[in-house]
């Protein structure tokens, strides 16, 4: 068959002013006056409807919070280590006196930089070589407080989160100021942890107890699911730099507790914040608040800048900036 070139001459044009445009002036970004504060600043964000607009997600979201603070219905955070890793603890802390913050979830690795920066205000160590050696994770002290937490929470039939909180502050570690654990601990905040055996340092350690840990991880997992009981008529859950474990404890424990409601939670909200999308926190999180008639929302960014950008918003629009 031979091929001939297409006469685009025959092409059929429409005028520009015909077509549904999704880009506005009206939508831009303004510029915000000198002088002017955050919630200026929000406001003079783009207003551009794009399904992946981040800034409107941005401005949805902290209604969201803000409406649920109001209205008595929780916001709960999920937050992996690099809450910690990027030293972005002590905002997470500031929402906690300002009553934003009803739960706080975390796994193995989130609560072990946390417990380091108590104990000594440092944390988060170089793997390349120390692999070979043998030595990677091998911090004493952390190993013997972790895992005496664990024991604290068999022996009080406790959660771990609340029993690492209770021996932190117990022991009035130099830096218990910066724990997020500690510090929702002492706010009569549920804090839970969920391990996964096998995935932290410290379960290398000689005085590792996987029936003890297990045992004080899997109250845990029964509070978080109580917490979740609580979305019925509406809430946040935010889930903050944790790809794999809490994204998937997030949805069974959600499925435990409209199991054990009765009537499905609805009407509630959802969002991630990483790097990268992934897919089980845009499955199990994101999709989550969608598919049960709320909104679910996707913020990818550096969180280092994301975190600071996103909760000064938040206190802004508190505080009435």
């Amino acid at each position: 068959m031979e091929l001939k070139p297409a006469d685009l001459s025959r092409i059929r044009r429409i005028p520009l002013s015909d077509r549904k445009n999704l880009v506005k002036i009206s939508e831009f970004a303004g510029v915000p006056a000198p002088g002017s504060g955050f919630g200026e600043f929000l406001e003079s964000l783009p207003k551009i409807r794009h399904r992946t607009n981040a800034a409107d997600s941005l401005k949805s979201l902290v209604e969201h919070i803000l409406a649920a603070r109001t209205a008595g219905f929780p916001v709960t955070w999920a937050l992996g280590p690099h809450i910690v890793k990027y030293g972005l603890s002590l905002l997470i802390i500031e929402l906690m006196r300002h009553g934003i913050v009803q739960a706080v979830a975390t796994n193995g690795a989130g609560a072990i930089h946390d417990t380091e920066i108590a104990m000594i205000g440092e944390t988060s160590e170089e793997m390349s070589g120390h692999i070979a050696t043998g030595d990677f994770g091998m911090a004493r002290e952390t190993g013997e407080f972790l895992n005496g937490a664990a024991h604290d929470a068999s022996d009080q039939s406790i959660g771990l989160g609340q029993a690492i909180g209770n021996k932190i502050l117990r022991e009035n570690l130099p830096y218990t100021s910066h724990s997020l654990i500690a510090q929702a601990v002492k706010r009569n905040i549920p804090v839970t942890v969920h391990v996964a055996i096998g995935t932290d340092i410290i379960h290398m350690h000689p005085d590792m107890n996987g029936t003890r840990t297990g045992e004080g991880s899997f109250i845990d997992f029964k509070l978080f699911v109580g917490v979740l009981q609580g979305f019925q008529r509406g809430g946040v859950h935010l889930n903050i730099g944790s790809s794999v474990i809490l994204p998937e404890v997030y949805v069974k424990a959600m499925t435990c507790a409209n199991n054990l409601n009765g009537t499905p939670c609805r009407n509630f909200v959802t969002a991630n914040f990483d790097h990268l999308s992934e897919y089980r926190p845009l499955m199990n999180v994101v999709h989550r608040g969608s598919m049960d008639g709320g909104e679910g929302f996707e913020i990818i960014g550096r969180m280092e800048i994301m975190i600071p950008l996103f909760i000064r918003l938040l206190l802004a629009k508190l505080r009435g900036e």
